[in-house]
């Protein structure tokens, strides 16, 4: 409310009492003037009013939501339902231009500050989580593949000649059909085990480097955050080895941001060598909902390169959702929830060795993943491969979601590529396992009802497995006559 209209208040009622409400009127916009200026993720989060306040304000400087509007062309902001209106707080012309997705809209002046507010806001925050020399960033309303598919296809234009991706791999298919999808062939470099885990092969990367020609090369596309027992890739000797031979370094930091240690190596990678770009999910590192992803670097105009190479305007919603969730947490919030992941993740390492001691299992030595973990399940694949599978739905059935048995010799193909030993990143990794991760906004709770329901799974397959060998043992006479 403008000072003209609280001088008009104050001759309805009690000025002394309009006094106090424009006060705290303006309490809130402060925390606003202070975004605007800095920019910066705040560092105690905001209350529910200020942050609709803000977004209100926001919506009524679009063209949609102007009193006395007139649209004649074919794309004005009209939405049919209130209850869509009301979800998108009647931000609807979304994000971008036709030739570039940072744009300024001409009449969407609100959707566009909202836009540049969230990447700069972004940006502060992957520097609070780790990678304080990060140039540039920018939300893309896509998940974290067709993130990195939009990345290969910039390099394109840079590297018209190259047909070749380098992949250490990693079994995970989004990851995979990105390189796919963007046209180039992907080059798999099998894992080294080092006692159990599974690390990157640099000696096989340097030989594909000097048989393909590094001109042929498009990029190295690594990987920090995956399942265990793989690890993340050696990033900084990857780095180095890009910076060495001029060839562009892409990161699929998938889940990265929430772990210090990914977003460390990614941080000395770019110090020592070369990475061009890294891209994270929002919802896997934000719980925010599924769809939109952080494309990130440490050149400014190659970040903008690739903004510019998305076709036409986007979805402002997953810009939305997360802005809306880092005013909420503020950065001092977002660092606690940090910390409480990386102590759930010693809690969890914790009670799954428990665990598997008192089943005769072990739990996979993988120091160098600091998010995800893994239990052999050697005795379920002694008695069949239908035993770990067969763990596997269990669990699911008992709504334990998120936990993954990998059996030993899965075969797949994944567009045309055949991958053996798939869901294991390994040709022939030596135990079968079950997977758990200690991701962001895991609970003691979640840790406790893991663990009482795996460990009733597990001795329910024991207990199957026992009656199946009575049933099937020959009568006591037979067994003498037979040692005689």
């Amino acid at each position: 409310m403008n000072s003209e209209n609280v001088s008009i208040c104050e001759k309805i009622v009690s000025s002394s009492y309009i006094r106090q409400g424009s006060q705290a009127r303006r309490s809130h916009e402060q925390l606003i003037r202070v975004l605007l200026e800095q920019g910066k993720c705040p560092e105690e989060g905001w209350s529910e009013s200020t942050i609709e306040l803000f977004l209100s304000e926001l919506a009524v400087m679009d063209s949609n939501n102007f009193l006395g509007n007139c649209g004649v062309g074919e794309r004005e902001g009209r939405v049919a339902s209130s209850l869509v209106a009301r979800r998108h707080y009647r931000l609807i012309h979304g994000i971008g231009r036709s030739g570039d997705i940072a744009a300024v809209q001409p009449k969407a002046a609100g959707s566009s500050l909202l836009n540049k507010l969230t990447n700069s806001v972004v940006l502060d925050i992957i520097k609070v989580a780790g990678v304080r020399s990060v140039a540039s960033c920018f939300v893309v309303p896509m998940a974290t593949g067709m993130s990195l598919t939009l990345c290969f296809l910039t390099l394109r234009h840079k590297r018209p000649q190259a047909r070749y991706i380098i992949w250490p791999r990693i079994d995970q298919k989004s990851c995979f059909k990105a390189m796919i999808t963007a046209g180039f062939e992907p080059v798999v470099v099998e894992n080294v085990l080092e006692g159990d885990e599974l690390r990157t092969d640099l000696e096989a990367v340097k030989r594909k480097i000097e048989e393909l020609g590094a001109e042929n090369i498009l990029c190295v596309h690594s990987t920090t955050s995956c399942f265990a027992p793989r690890v993340p890739d050696r990033l900084e000797e990857l780095a180095e080895m890009c910076a060495k031979h001029h060839i562009p370094h892409i990161v699929n930091n998938a889940y990265g941001v929430q772990s210090s240690k990914c977003m460390h190596l990614i941080e000395q990678g770019a110090r020592v060598g070369r990475i061009d770009a890294f891209v994270q999910s929002l919802d896997k590192n934000f719980m925010v909902p599924v769809g939109g992803a952080i494309i990130a670097g440490f050149d400014q105009s190659f970040i903008q390169e690739i903004s510019r190479m998305y076709p036409g305007r986007a979805s402002a919603a997953p810009s939305l959702d997360v802005l809306i969730t880092l005013l909420t947490l503020g950065a001092s919030g977002y660092r606690k929830l940090l910390r409480e992941r990386k102590e759930m993740y010693g809690h969890l390492a914790q009670e799954l060795r428990r665990l598997a001691e008192a089943h005769g299992e072990k739990l996979l030595s993988t120091p160098h993943n600091p998010i995800s973990l893994a239990m052999s399940l050697d005795s379920l694949q002694d008695r069949s491969d239908r035993a770990v599978t067969q763990l596997g739905s269990m669990l699911f059935t008992r709504q334990v979601s998120g936990a993954r048995v990998v059996p030993l010799g899965n075969e797949q193909v994944v567009s045309g590529y055949t991958f053996k030993g798939f869901m294991s990143h390994s040709e022939a990794y030596p135990h079968p396992y079950l997977n758990a991760a200690s991701a962001i906004g895991i609970t003691r709770d979640d840790v406790t009802l893991c663990m009482k329901r795996l460990d009733k799974c597990l001795k329910s397959l024991r207990k199957e497995a026992g009656s199946e060998e009575t049933s099937t043992a020959p009568p006591a006479g037979e067994n003498d006559s037979a040692a005689e």
